[in-house]
């Protein structure tokens, strides 16, 4: 039989050679689920170029792999930007993409992905005068007025095109309250992959500690452009809104999608949102399409001041959709898989490895180590029984 063929191959065997044996399998697989440290111990000094190699997205300067023919990445005065296919996410070209720093009205992008799923668009509000409280001095404002009845769909509209802090403030009461908003806008960033942005004030309004970066604001404009209500919206140029006599025309301040203000509206542009406080300066996310490619682009913080970054954005808009299918990209907007695994069991829950990291989980490393420590106790069990027979 087969259990006591086990028993007497491990009485022959002393037991110093079948703890060995494990303790060899044991490092076997640590050996083969991390290839680094089987690295470490063929060669302790020199680290591998891979793990040391830093993503390029988190490198300082213009990160681009250019092809011959490609024409050059323009220059321009952004303290940081981004160029990417807004379909796969694909990153064409960055500068400091990951650098934090104030967003201005363009994290109204995060408050919509985060709101816009929670209220339905036609249903009415009359609004207090506790909503209006607090909206911080030289706001940007669509005109919302206490006692007023409206519709979702109209604060919206006073969110995308007006930029409305107003309109934010009763959205975010209506969502729970203005600090709820806030944790909830932070969790749908850290869902999206975007790890550089720090919620303090929903609508964008300069306050310490609250920032995002150029990457970021590119995936919450990406993500956007998939949500039906937040792409039309943000793709909206001229509407009304409801005002103490009737309704009031309003205006997207998105100069690149108007082209009011002297600034000529780019072709095929398809929103989204820009932004400016004196702290962050002019913002702004853009994407357009063009023969079936769609682009999304950010900038911030542009050096020149006025409308220089419509300008370095439609440059930039420009290089993409010349550069696109033509290059390699540095990076993706895609959020990494999930650190979890729902369907692991709760007590080997472990971190997925991605495709070249070389990991294997946590489960399997304690798995392998269990089984070495139980054959272990196994050995030294039948070491016991065989002294006691001699």
């Amino acid at each position: 039989m087969f259990v006591p063929t086990v028993l007497t191959m491990t009485v022959v065997f002393s037991y110093r050679i079948v703890v060995s044996c494990c303790a060899l399998c044991a490092v076997g697989v640590l050996s083969l689920t991390h290839p680094a440290a089987a690295h470490a111990r063929a060669d302790p000094v020199a680290p591998s170029p891979a793990a040391s190699q830093q993503p390029l997205l988190y490198r300082s300067g213009t990160q681009v792999r250019l092809h011959p023919g490609v024409p050059e990445v323009p220059e321009v005065t952004a303290l940081s930007w981004l160029v990417a296919d807004a379909d796969t996410g694909d990153v064409l070209a960055a500068y400091d993409a990951h650098r934090p720093l104030p967003p201005a009205s363009t994290l109204k992008t995060l408050f919509a992905l985060t709101v816009l799923p929670t209220l339905p668009a036609d249903a009415r509000h009359t609004v207090t005068a506790q909503e209006l409280a607090g909206i911080g001095p030289g706001s940007s404002l669509v005109g919302v007025r206490e006692g007023l009845t409206y519709r979702v769909s109209d604060l919206w509209k006073g969110v995308f095109l007006h930029s409305g802090n107003d309109a934010v403030h009763v959205l975010a009461s209506l969502n729970g309250g203005w600090e709820t908003t806030a944790r909830q806008m932070q969790a749908t960033a850290r869902s999206l992959g975007a790890l550089d942005t720090h919620v303090v004030s929903p609508d964008g309004y300069d306050a310490p500690g609250q920032v995002s970066s150029a990457y970021d604001l590119a995936v919450f404009g990406r993500a956007g452009l998939h949500n039906t209500d937040f792409a039309r919206y943000c793709a909206t140029a001229e509407s009304t809104f409801p005002g103490d006599d009737g309704s009031y025309e309003i205006a997207n301040t998105n100069r690149l999608l108007t082209g009011h203000g002297g600034v000529p509206a780019y072709p095929g542009l398809i929103g989204v949102k820009n932004g400016y406080t004196s702290g962050a300066g002019n913002t702004l996310v853009a994407a357009a399409r063009h023969n079936g490619r769609s682009l999304v682009v950010t900038v911030m913080h542009p050096q020149q001041g006025g409308f220089a970054v419509y300008e370095e954005a439609r440059s930039l808009l420009d290089w993409g959709f010349a550069a696109a299918g033509h290059i390699a990209p540095v990076g993706s907007l895609l959020p990494p898989r999930p650190l979890m695994s729902r369907s692991l069991p709760t007590t080997v829950q472990a971190a997925r490895p991605g495709p070249d990291d070389g990991w294997l989980t946590t489960g399997t490393i304690a798995g392998a180590v269990g089984t070495g420590a139980g054959a272990v106790a196994l050995a030294l069990r039948l070491r016991g029984r065989r002294s006691t027979r001699t």
